[in-house]
């Protein structure tokens, strides 16, 4: 017996790129830095991460084939710092989340150390559309 792959289920034309899609959501990284995903409205969405230490210079927002990317790089930093103890991190990152259709960047801010990614989804119109059937 063949084992059928979700991307290939007969009902299910033209949902070839969800495997792919499911495949780049699952390589998510070494869990830095720590986010938060919340719904703040019907059709919104707000990405959180803790960026302590990060100017905003310091990072990037791009959208790349429906997949968010958030870059942190920090500058060099001067010989004149020694550190006791570091518990910050201050390692350059990279972190990814892939957009379902019809979601969108609405808007980034910083506050408190918190880099905060504001999402919308529009919502589309219903098509109903009716086929003549002809003949060959």
């Amino acid at each position: 017996m063949t084992k059928l792959s979700f991307g290939a289920h007969p009902f299910l034309l033209g949902f070839e790129q969800l495997e792919r899609l499911v495949e780049r959501a699952a390589k998510s990284g070494d869990g830095y830095p720590p986010f938060n995903i919340e719904a703040v409205a019907e059709n919104a969405y707000r990405i959180t991460l803790a960026v302590a230490g990060f100017r905003e210079e310091d990072l990037s927002i791009t959208v790349e084939d429906r997949q968010l990317v958030v870059r942190g790089k920090q500058g060099e930093e001067g010989p004149e710092r020694v550190f006791l103890h570091r518990g910050i991190a201050s390692r350059a990152f990279q972190r990814s989340f892939v957009l379902a259709d019809g979601v969108e960047v609405a808007g980034a801010s910083m506050e408190h150390g918190l880099l905060h990614i504001d999402l919308k989804r529009s919502v589309p119109e219903t098509v109903v559309q009716t086929i003549r059937i002809g003949r060959k």
